[in-house]
């Protein structure tokens, strides 16, 4: 009898699509699935601390202790919210054709603003400092929550606009008339790209999920989260990452910040697509060695105060 694939995922709308949409491409392939929202690791013990198993996202920690501890077989996440190194004993097994890539501002009454003085919302430090080195006039919110929270702090607030990413709102058909796209600012590394993980021993659904699998993604957001994790190792730090394949090349652009947005180091090189394996390496040593160490220093120190 074919085993059932348990698929786990968070209970947001996003998250719970995302997890459908993966539940529609193993039923296509003749597998048997069943989707489990896990929403709290309260109830969930390990033998181990969760740092020795290397468990670190804040989005994804939930979904890592269920794995382990077999409640759920994959794990169907957002890509860009999953840690560059991945807990003990789990893997990637596929990762799924990008959306969009691409930042949008979703502004609540006119574009006015950006000639002036304006306020807008965002939770991630990359569109900060990327918002403020452009607008340096302008003000900053905070704005944390799923997609559907963060469009209604937009509402209830007298921000000017907020940041979301396209593929987001596009997925769940919430994306607002009054938007405009960010094609300026460069994305988070594997932003529009959702991967999925599932037990390194599991011989089964790392078959299963291998049929997903979109070369061309993978590649370009490999190079992405390499030149995040060459950076700083983790996600807290204003760093934007996108590769994309032309004819037989591929083109990176990538960017390191301060906080404030006051200093930025922009990098961007087309390559042979055969020098793709250590590209986003080299391009994240090549970014320290032009002032980039010092910047990541100060970024660490400024963000422990």
């Amino acid at each position: 009898m074919k085993k059932t694939i348990r698929i786990g995922t968070r209970d947001s709308e996003l998250a719970l699509w995302q997890a459908h949409d993966v539940e529609k491409k193993l039923n296509d392939l003749g597998h048997k699935t069943q989707i489990i929202a896990v929403k709290s690791q309260g109830d969930i013990q390990l033998d181990k601390p969760l740092y020795e198993l290397g468990i670190t996202g804040i989005f994804t920690k939930t979904l890592d202790v269920a794995m382990i501890n077999g409640q759920i077989d994959i794990a169907v996440h957002s890509m860009k919210d999953v840690p560059t190194a991945l807990p003990i004993g789990i893997v990637q097994a596929a990762v799924l054709q990008r959306a969009d890539e691409k930042d949008i501002l979703v502004y609540n009454n006119n574009l006015d603003f950006l000639e002036t003085a304006g306020t807008i919302a965002t939770g991630s430090l990359r569109r900060q400092a990327l918002w403020l080195n452009r607008y340096p006039n302008h003000k900053v919110e905070d704005l944390r929550g799923n997609v559907n929270t963060r469009l209604q702090k937009l509402k209830d607030n007298n921000w000017d606009g907020a940041i979301f990413a396209a593929a987001g709102l596009d997925r769940i058909n919430s994306k607002p008339t009054t938007f405009v796209n960010l094609d300026w600012m460069i994305p988070a590394p594997a932003q529009g790209a959702m991967v999925v993980l599932a037990m390194q021993n599991d011989e089964f659904c790392k078959d299963a999920l291998a049929e997903l699998n979109d070369l061309e993604t993978d590649i370009c957001t490999y190079i992405e989260r390499q030149f995040l994790k060459t950076l700083e190792g983790g996600c807290t730090a204003p760093i934007g990452a996108l590769a994309t394949f032309g004819d037989d090349e591929v083109l990176f652009k990538g960017v390191l910040l301060a906080v404030d947005g006051q200093q930025k180091i922009e990098i961007e090189r087309t390559v042979p697509i055969q020098e793709w394996k250590k590209l986003g390496y080299h391009l994240a040593q090549e970014i320290l060695n032009n002032g980039g160490a010092e910047l990541m220093k100060n970024i660490k120190e400024s963000l422990k105060k």
